[in-house]
């Protein structure tokens, strides 16, 4: 029995097969129709998810499987003050796999060590979202035919956002991709994540506050919030805040095949006359999240 808490515990093989499983199952989805005829995934979410547990739910009818669960922690026994390691305990016996969403970092580590069934994090805290991350390595191969030798652009919170920091570890294991990091001083990249990842490795990267210096390279854009309430004062925030909006101007210097992914829920940091751009990915990318899910659920309960 394996579950997936961490990109990381996948080889670049298991992602490479991921992504070969969900574009069959895009090509032939009347072949997958049964393949989990009599299996329940069971959604533990404690703290509000819109795609990440619809798509785990869609992703398991269109398996031909059930779903059971909650979708907040006070309609679960949580509120009552159980243990996640007893929630799963039980969860265990009513269901063949766990799709957990968890405000507190490591919960979900902790219930895959006490459930009997595979358990896969749907997000923990700021800490690891690890199918957000296959979503998009999906998405990017799906986009651009591979995922090596590419120029990959993060503009908006690279600190606190938990997304960016998978990708990146998740991209830096293919040749020839290099990095640009775009955001405001108060929300760059943390170092950590340079050393061990970036440095560590003598992976080229740029780090700048000025989108356009880099634009003309990028062949992805991956775009984040720049959120109010991660700045000390209103003013450093009024300031910065429409520097990484995404406009119709700021893509005239862009290749006329740049991919721009957002991993959503989108404030105002892509302007919706975007939207009718082809180089916009960011709803495929909410779409193809489903698929890599469904590929997800058959590797771990081991569907041929």
């Amino acid at each position: 029995m394996r579950s997936l808490i961490d990109i990381q515990e996948l080889s670049v093989q298991e992602i490479d097969e991921l992504i070969a499983v969900a574009n069959d199952i895009i090509a032939h989805p009347d072949d997958y129709r049964e393949k989990c005829r009599y299996k329940k995934l069971a959604t533990l979410f404690f703290e509000p998810s819109t795609r990440t547990r619809l798509s785990f739910e869609a992703a398991m009818y269109e398996l031909g499987g059930q779903v059971l669960g909650f979708s907040e922690a006070q309609s679960s026994s949580a509120a009552k003050g159980e243990s996640v390691a007893d929630t799963v305990r039980v969860v265990s016996g009513y269901a063949d796999i766990i799709a957990m969403r968890h405000p507190k970092e490591g919960a979900p580590l902790v219930a895959s060590m006490h459930a009997t069934v595979p358990v896969i994090n749907a997000g923990d805290g700021g800490h690891l979202h690890p199918t957000q991350t296959l979503t998009d390595l999906l998405t990017i191969s799906r986009e651009k035919g591979r995922l090596s030798d590419l120029t990959i652009g993060f503009c908006g919170d690279l600190k606190f956002g938990r997304t960016v920091h998978s990708l990146i570890a998740a991209m830096a294991r293919y040749p020839g991709v290099k990095f640009a990091l775009v955001s405001p001083i108060e929300l760059k990249l943390p170092s950590y994540v340079k050393k061990e990842i970036l440095q560590s490795r003598g992976l080229p990267y740029v780090q700048t506050t000025d989108l356009n210096s880099v634009m003309p390279e990028l062949d992805i854009l991956y775009m984040t919030r720049v959120q109010r309430e991660r700045f000390f004062n209103e003013e450093d925030y009024l300031r910065l805040k429409d520097s990484y909006i995404l406009t119709p101007e700021k893509l005239q210097n862009a290749k006329a095949d740049l991919s721009i992914l957002h991993p959503l829920p989108r404030v105002n940091e892509i302007s919706t006359a975007i939207d009718s751009d082809p180089r916009a990915c960011y709803f495929r990318q909410a779409l193809y999240g489903k698929f890599i899910r469904m590929a997800l659920i058959l590797k771990l309960l081991e569907v041929k």
